[in-house]
């Protein structure tokens, strides 16, 4: 049995050990299947950003590496934790997607039950796999043809429906970098030519959440899937597992052998994509993000805006854009006075952003608001 303690970890130590495990105090070496694996997906609603969190955790990541995973069906987008799109692997794909059901079945009860009541909703996940698998179709298009059959029904309360009880993937050349095209959509099972993981286990997908966002407390675990009720699966878990405390008490676990640096070790400026799940996957964001700070990052209509770390925390937001002269003009917002080494070294990676975003493009400006 391990041994558990109840050691205080400040803010800093949560910081430290999350960019750890987030690949973000030095760059890595892993693969990028490996990576998208290891970081249990990405949050993926916009199509480039995932590319932006890969540039930022890995050491001479091209688009190209990322563009052909998803063309050859290793990775693929597909609405996981939270009910919202996430790139991830294949294996994952098929193992995750069977244990966030009920995340599913929740979004649709809320968003358009009343649309929804009294149809049999096997008959109409039947209906859109029939025309999902003859064709990819954007939801709006399975919509339409879905209210041939029930045209008394909503259209998009019927394209939703299915949503949420099949495994619909997003196909290429949706995700793919530099390629325009709508969410058109398929089933998993026809698009990687298997089934779902049956009995897969979400006391391994718990785990995987720790080795990744650890340490951390049931709250975090139920944000970062959308699931609720887990405390019972981690008292199960709770005789393999670390225990902490963070500074106001709450409960932290962790797997034992998962990297916890130091507070005060150093921590590199990072560009952080928009929708990243660091900003998403805790209760208490407080190890990344402070909570004045949030409203100048979540936006009312949802988006998440690109953040950048600084000292490992949120201290601005970023935005990129060419002009027609080849000239990358990266803007950066910042929430608080800076260094002059601290802008040095922001200066130094926003450059190989703008490489990494343009590399066509002749110059480079960097604009402070």
């Amino acid at each position: 049995m391990t041994e558990h303690t109840d050691k205080i970890l400040s803010r800093r130590d949560l910081n430290r050990a999350l960019l750890a495990r987030q690949l973000l105090l030095r760059r890595s070496d892993m693969p990028v299947l490996a990576a998208v694996r290891h970081l249990v997906g990405l949050q993926a609603q916009a199509p480039n950003p995932p590319y932006v969190g890969l540039w930022t955790r890995l050491q001479s990541f091209h688009h190209e590496q990322l563009s052909q995973l998803i063309l050859d069906r290793s990775i693929v987008r597909i609405a996981l934790m939270r009910s919202t799109i996430h790139l991830v692997t294949a294996d994952d794909c098929v193992t995750l997607r069977p244990i966030l059901q009920a995340v599913q079945d929740r979004g649709l009860q809320g968003a358009f039950g009343k649309k929804l009541a009294e149809l049999d909703l096997d008959a109409l996940a039947a209906a859109g796999r029939a025309l999902l698998e003859a064709q990819p179709l954007t939801l709006g298009e399975l919509g339409k043809r879905l209210g041939a059959q029930w045209p008394q029904r909503d259209a998009t309360a019927l394209a939703q429906a299915v949503r949420c009880r099949l495994p619909l993937v997003q196909v290429p050349p949706r995700g793919i970098w530099g390629a325009a095209g709508q969410a058109a959509h398929t089933t998993a099972e026809a698009w990687l030519g298997r089934p779902l993981a049956e009995g897969a286990s979400l006391d391994a997908m718990l785990l995987r959440y720790l080795a990744a966002f650890g340490p951390a407390s049931v709250k975090d675990m139920q944000v970062w899937s959308g699931l609720t009720r887990l405390r019972e699966v981690m008292e199960r878990l709770r005789p393999s597992l670390l225990v902490f405390r963070d500074e106001h008490g709450s409960e932290l676990f962790d797997l034992p052998q998962a990297p916890r640096p130091d507070g005060s070790t150093p921590a590199p400026p990072r560009f952080l994509g928009e929708f990243d799940n660091m900003l998403l996957s805790y209760d208490d964001r407080s190890r990344i993000m402070a909570e004045e700070l949030k409203q100048r990052v979540f936006t009312d209509n949802g988006i998440i805006r690109a953040a950048l770390l600084i000292d490992g925390f949120v201290s601005g937001i970023w935005s990129i854009v060419r002009h027609k002269r080849k000239v990358c003009v990266l803007t950066i917002t910042l929430f608080r006075e800076i260094s002059e080494v601290e802008r040095a070294s922001v200066e130094a990676e926003a450059e190989g952003l703008c490489a990494f975003h343009f590399p066509e493009a002749d110059s480079v400006e960097i604009c402070y608001n």
